[in-house]
Formats: C-alpha cells, structure tokens, sequence
C-alpha cells in the first residue's frame, strides 16, 4: 500500500475545523446576537445562566465556559453524574438515552421563569437532552440551544437515541444556535479505511459557545457594565483577582 501522507490528512482536518467555524461565525450571527442579549441581561440583573451539556462528549461543552480564564463568573454549570464519562462511556450512552432522566436534573436544580438555560449537544436529539428542554420549559426558563439542526434533522425518527416524541433540541429552544456538525462527527477519510475519522463537535461547540460570551461581555461592556471574569489561577495575581468575586458565587453556583 502507498505511503499516506498524515500531514495533509491534519491539514485537511484543519482546514475543516476553521470552515466549519466560520460558518457558524457568518451564519449564525443573528441567533448568537440574539442569545447574547439575553445573555446580557441576566447577567445585568445578577442571575446565573446555567448551562448543561446531557451526553458523552457534550459535557465537555458546558466545562469549556465554566470556571474558566476569561469566562463569566454568572455561568453555572450543571454537571450531573449520569451522563460523565468519568463514571463509564457505555453507562453515559445508556443514561442519555433514558426518558425522563434529563426532566429528574432539571427539577432538581428549581430552575424557573427567572431563569436562563443553555443546552448544549452535538446532535440534539437525545431523550435526556429533549427533557431537559420539554421540563425547563414548562418551569417558565428560557432555553437557547445549542446544536447541529442537519444532524438533528437528518437522523431517522426511530433512532435509539431519540426522545419518545421524536422532538429535535432546535425546534424547543427559544433562540437555536446551529453548529453545522455533520452526519457522524467525524470528518477526515483515510484511504484504506472504512469508517471516518477526527470528530469535530467539541470544536464547534466550544467557538459556538466562546463566541456567546464574547458578545454577551461586549453587550454589558456597551450599558458601562464591568462583569466578574475568571483569570487563571496559575496567572499572577490570578487568585487574588477571583478571591474579590468567590464570596458572591459560592452557594449559588452548585460546582464551584
């Protein structure tokens, strides 16, 4: 078999993951306009905005904005045990897929009409996913989501994943941010392989939901509102800077 060359094989990768970036940048612009107002003014009037990720890798996108150097110090990030990989990848699968889990964690943490929710997942079909929409809904909580409508749309009504219903995350939402994931996750094809590979859902969610911050921070930083912003603890000064802030989140925010 002939050499395969793996640099051009990244390159392509790259080049995939900044084209897919960009479309969410160019597309997207309105509903991340849109998400970032609200966003806004929560924040104005000292609320959190809670942010959960139900499944495998999605968790992922809830951490990447949570406790983090540069994020908001408002974000809170629901972290449920069931779906972490940390406690098993084929238990997550099986818990994400279970009807009225997601509906359980929402309960659990009384959101409310006062309240913001950002739900995050790649493919946005999951039956916990699609509770946890249906469930913050009916308390009154405004939902963004934050997903792939193509995946969404494009997966078959009787997939095990799907919430009984059938209901796709981007048709509950109040304001639905398309991350443009295709069919699968993975993008790049290696000759002699069957099946694709690189998955390039973590990347899109974490511009998708970097880019919400940054515009939510722009919007406050327009009314003369200076929002607590984490700086790294492994920075100068970083402890010091997040100390005059900890004393206003802790007890509120259930992970810190």
């Amino acid at each position: 078999m002939a050499e395969i060359d793996a640099d051009a094989l990244c390159t392509a990768y790259l080049d995939r993951t900044q084209d897919l970036m960009r479309a969410i940048l160019e597309i997207e612009r309105d509903g991340l306009d849109r998400a970032a107002s609200r966003l806004a003014d929560q924040i104005a009037a000292d609320r959190l905005v809670h942010v959960y990720g139900p499944g495998g890798h999605s968790n992922l996108a809830a951490q990447e904005i949570f406790f983090r150097a540069g994020g908001l110090m408002h974000v809170s990030a629901i972290l449920d045990e069931g779906t972490l990989l940390s406690n098993g990848a084929l238990r997550s699968m099986a818990i994400e897929r279970t009807p009225g889990y997601g509906r359980v964690v929402i309960a659990d943490r009384d959101l409310g009409p006062d309240d913001l929710l950002i739900l995050v997942n790649a493919y946005g079909i999951n039956a916990a996913l699609i509770d946890a929409a249906i469930e913050a809904k009916r308390r009154g909580a405004f939902v963004i989501g934050v997903s792939s409508r193509g995946h969404a749309d494009q997966t078959a009504p009787d997939h095990p994943a799907r919430h009984p219903t059938k209901q796709n995350l981007h048709d509950l939402a109040d304001i639905a941010i398309d991350t443009k994931v295709p069919v699968g996750d993975a993008v790049v094809r290696i000759p002699g392989m069957g099946e694709p590979v690189a998955a390039i859902s973590t990347f899109a969610n974490a511009f998708a939901l970097n880019c919400l911050v940054i515009r939510t921070i722009a919007k406050l930083a327009e009314r003369g509102i200076e929002p607590p912003v984490w700086r790294s603890g492994n920075a100068p000064g970083g402890d010091e800077a997040n100390g005059r802030f900890i004393g206003r989140f802790r007890g509120r925010v259930r992970s810190l």
